[in-house]
C-alpha cells in the first residue's frame, strides 16, 4: 500500500534551495533582474524614477515597522493559541480552536476595516497601531497552527521521559517540548514573515504611510501610475526575494544542526 503524502504549499514566497535546480536559478535570475532594473531606472531614467524612489523611501521603513511588530505579536498570540490547541482542558481547547476557525475564515482586508473602526469607537487608536493589531490578530491564528504542528511533531516519549524525571506539565512543555519544536517551527514562521510583509500593502487603506501608500500618493499627484507602480513592485520583489533567501539559509542551518 502506498503511503499518503502531504503537499506543503505556503502563502509566502517560494524558498530557493540548491536541491531544486529550477527554483534556485529562478531566484538568482529574479534578484539579479530586479536589482538591475531598479539601478537602471534610478541612474539612467532618473526622471521621474529618482523622484519616486526618494518619495517612497520612508514608506519602506514603515512597511518594515509594521511587519516586524506584527510578526512579534503574532508569534506571542500563536504560542498561546498553539498551547490552547493541544491543551487537554476542553474549554481552553475549544476557545483556541474557535479563534483559529473564525479568524482564518474572514479575509484580512475585512479584519483591517473591522478592527480599525471597532477600536475607533472605543479608543483613539493610531492608524499604525490599528494596523499592527489587525495583522497580529489575523496571523496569530496561522501561527497558532504552526506552533500546534511543531508541538505535536515531538515524539511522546520525550514527554514521558520528562515526567519520569519529575517535571510537571508546564516544565515539560517549556523546558523539553518547545526547545525541540523550534527546529520545526522556525522555517514556517519565516514563510509567514514573508507573507505578512506582502500583506502589509493592505494597511495603506488605513492611511498608514507604507510603501504602497506613498506610491499611491505620488502617482495621484504626478499621474505617473505606470512608473510608480513599476518601481513599487520591483522594491517589493527585491525585499521578498532577500527574505526568502534568508529563510532558505536558516532552514539549511537548522537541518545541519539537526543531523549533528
Amino acid at each position: 500500500m502506498n503511503e499518503a503524502r502531504t503537499i506543503d504549499v505556503g502563502e509566502g514566497a517560494a524558498i530557493p534551495s540548491r536541491s531544486d535546480w529550477g527554483l534556485f536559478n529562478a531566484w538568482t535570475i529574479s534578484i539579479t533582474g530586479a536589482v538591475g532594473a531598479i539601478l537602471y531606472l534610478y541612474f539612467f531614467q532618473s526622471t521621474p524614477y529618482k523622484r519616486i524612489a526618494h518619495y517612497v523611501a520612508d514608506g519602506i521603513i514603515i512597511t518594515f515597522q509594521v511587519t516586524i511588530m506584527s510578526i512579534l505579536c503574532a508569534c506571542c498570540i500563536g504560542l498561546v493559541v498553539g498551547l490552547g490547541r493541544v491543551s487537554k482542558n476542553k474549554a481552553v481547547n475549544l476557545a483556541a480552536s474557535t479563534y483559529v476557525e473564525v479568524i482564518r475564515g474572514i479575509p484580512l482586508l475585512v479584519q483591517l476595516f473591522y478592527i480599525y473602526y471597532a477600536l475607533g469607537r472605543l479608543l483613539n487608536v493610531h492608524d499604525l497601531t490599528a494596523a499592527v493589531i489587525a495583522m497580529s490578530v489575523c496571523y496569530g491564528a496561522y501561527m497558532g497552527e504552526v506552533f500546534r504542528a511543531g508541538i505535536t511533531s515531538i515524539d511522546k516519549g520525550q514527554t514521558e521521559a520528562a515526567r519520569s524525571l519529575g517535571f510537571n506539565t508546564k516544565q515539560t512543555m517549556f523546558l523539553v517540548i518547545l526547545p525541540q519544536a523550534w527546529h520545526t517551527i522556525l522555517p514556517p514562521v519565516g514563510n509567514e514573515f514573508i507573507a505578512l510583509l506582502k500583506d502589509t500593502s493592505l494597511v495603506s487603506i488605513l492611511a498608514v504611510s507604507d510603501l504602497l501608500r506613498r506610491g499611491r500618493e505620488i502617482s495621484s499627484e504626478s499621474f505617473l501610475y505606470f512608473e510608480t507602480y513599476t518601481l513599487v513592485a520591483l522594491i517589493y520583489l527585491v525585499i521578498t526575494l532577500i527574505l526568502s533567501k534568508g529563510v532558505s539559509i536558516m532552514e539549511a542551518r537548522l537541518s545541519h544542526y539537526a543531523r549533528q
